[in-house]
């Protein structure tokens, strides 16, 4: 069945702050700009999961007024905690002594969900036309192999890959310019990379997964405004993360943990971890009598500079967390991501006013390098490099690069990947997690159920393997199926006879939550994460 084909001047693919921003810009730009933006959640909104505490000044550029406008920022932050955690104790760092990234004044609490809803208004009002619950399954190109746009998945395809009754082919969604918001380790932007070699001079990107609950904590306990961040204790020093209390709205807090995906030991668990951070007798007391009202993860880039891949490409560019703009040291990439949505916006619109098409947007990287995120970027390039060499020497070290050098060190640290950072499990010490006791602590499809996440089981699964061989060949037998434990959402299981023989790989594809910690993590980079039916996976609301 042949596909439909629309034609517009500007698609954006992803519906988080970095498009919604470029779509924003490019009608204020010229309101005649033909601007079409879709996201495979079922809304805007939807799949967006962060702490989040956001810098303002990216927002104030776009949308001066926004106070005026309604944005959902009421929690400005008042006070700001920086916590050392032991198993029993804790010892709070004097704000003074905390290099500048680490301070939040003059920034605002907010659900970044509750954003990308504003934010999609906005662009609505502008003329752009917004459409949730289509996945961007396949980048398009002419015959001069640049980007002409991206076809929207099929939908009613069975788990056999064949069209079942009610199959409807996908859009071919075509553009002069075609703009990738998806997120960290997006899907098309990976494939992207690889077709225009767009990482050739930049180091490989790393991550970390971030896994976050939401609470309503009792008012007595509630300090509205607080951002408390915390490192240490439950993670070893050798494994680079940290903790997050954020108190916002009216006796809601976010709580979660961030763990960088370079950790060594397989046995080790980021969502465990997180539970057993929540036991903390500087934490536990917080949430006495609270409910907790949602659960989410997601993987987030961590690299800084120089593991960006060029932004551009004829036909197209990279936005926001797409292409890894993301501030580590400052656990912020919102107002990042509306900030290259700007920019690149500004050099789509530039290129059409010059009846330009499909060609390289090279205004959109000259701009970047001449902007103030770029000379945030510079500053905190360092900072993953040196908590990677654990946490007492990254933090001395990082804290000579930030508060005696500035940020101005005459050194660039470099990355590696995170896939190659396991050891085999016979190297390493089984981790015993205490089993959740459903009031503090819980157990994975409990929390996954808070995240109203749902895919059709009748559909080719969207976690898919190259090699069916490699999860017991190798996964297991070296690295103990470290899949089962990076998972947040109980997506992977090894199944055995009774009697313990015939091991073999279960996916849990319905449970998956589109973190892309599995696409990451893999040691063998066996895990291709692609997109599921439009609309599906999670349904966060004040995420």
């Amino acid at each position: 069945m042949q596909r439909e084909a629309m034609e517009f001047d500007v698609v954006i693919v992803g519906g988080g702050p970095a498009g919604l921003s470029a779509a924003i810009r490019l009608k204020q730009i010229n309101a005649e700009i033909n601007v079409c933006l879709i996201e495979k959640g079922s809304e805007i909104g939807a799949h967006i999961l962060s702490g989040a505490v956001m810098d303002p000044r990216a927002l104030t550029e776009l949308i001066p007024d926004w106070q005026a406008q309604g944005a959902p920022m009421d929690t400005a932050v008042t006070h700001d905690r920086f916590a050392f955690l032991t198993q029993h104790g804790f010892v709070d760092l004097p704000t003074l002594l905390l290099p500048g990234c680490f301070q939040n004044h003059g920034n605002y609490v907010i659900s970044l969900g509750q954003m990308c809803r504003w934010l999609g208004e906005q662009a609505e009002a502008l003329g752009v036309e917004i459409y949730p619950g289509f996945a961007g399954a396949e980048v398009l190109y002419d015959e001069h192999g640049a980007v002409r746009g991206v076809a929207t998945g099929d939908m009613g395809v069975g788990h056999d890959g064949q069209p079942t009754a009610s199959h409807q082919p996908g859009m071919e969604l075509l553009a002069k310019y075609t703009l990738f918001a998806e997120g960290c380790r997006g899907h098309l932007g990976k494939q992207l990379e690889e077709k225009f070699n767009l990482r050739a001079d930049s180091d490989p990107q790393t991550y970390a997964i971030g896994i976050k609950e939401l609470w309503e904590i009792d008012p007595e306990q509630f300090e509205k405004g607080l951002v408390m961040h915390t490192f240490g204790w439950p993670m070893k020093s050798d494994t680079y993360g940290g903790g997050f209390i954020y108190h916002f709205g009216e006796n809601l807090v976010s709580l979660g943990l961030v763990v960088g995906l370079g950790y060594k030991n397989p046995f080790l668990s980021p969502f465990e971890e997180m539970q057993r951070m929540k036991t903390h007798p500087q934490i536990a007391p917080l949430l006495k009598g609270a409910k907790r009202l949602a659960y989410g993860a997601r993987a987030l880039a961590a690299g800084g500079l120089q593991s960006l891949p060029k932004l551009d490409f004829p036909g197209g560019a990279l936005l926001g967390d797409d292409a890894g703009l993301l501030v580590a040291s400052r656990i912020k990439g919102s107002h990042a991501a509306i900030k290259s949505g700007m920019l690149a916006a500004e050099a789509a619109a530039t290129a059409l006013a010059a009846e330009r098409a499909n060609d390289t947007l090279t205004d959109y990287p000259d701009a970047f390098r001449n902007s103030w995120l770029y000379e945030e970027l510079h500053t905190a390039r360092n900072f993953k490099p040196w908590m990677a060499k654990g946490l007492w020497t990254g933090s001395l070290m990082f804290g000579i690069d930030q508060v005696l050098l500035r940020g101005k060190a005459p050194w660039t640290l470099h990355n590696s990947a995170d896939h190659l950072k396991l050891k085999p499990a016979a190297e390493c010490k089984p981790i015993d997690y205490p089993k959740p006791d459903g009031v503090l602590t819980f157990d994975r499809l409990s929390s996954v159920f808070l995240s109203n996440t749902n895919h059709e089981e009748d559909q080719p699964c969207h976690l898919q393997l190259k090699n069916t061989e490699v999860p017991i060949t190798t996964n297991l037998a070296l690295y103990d199926a470290p899949e089962q434990r990076y998972c947040p959402a109980g997506v992977y299981e090894i199944l055995r006879n009774d009697d313990g023989s015939n091991p073999r790989l279960q996916i849990n594809a319905q449970n998956c939550v589109h973190c892309k910690t599995c696409d990451i993590k893999d040691p063998t980079q066996n895990i291709n994460w692609v997109v599921p039916q439009g609309g599906e996976g999670p349904i966060y609301q004040q995420m």
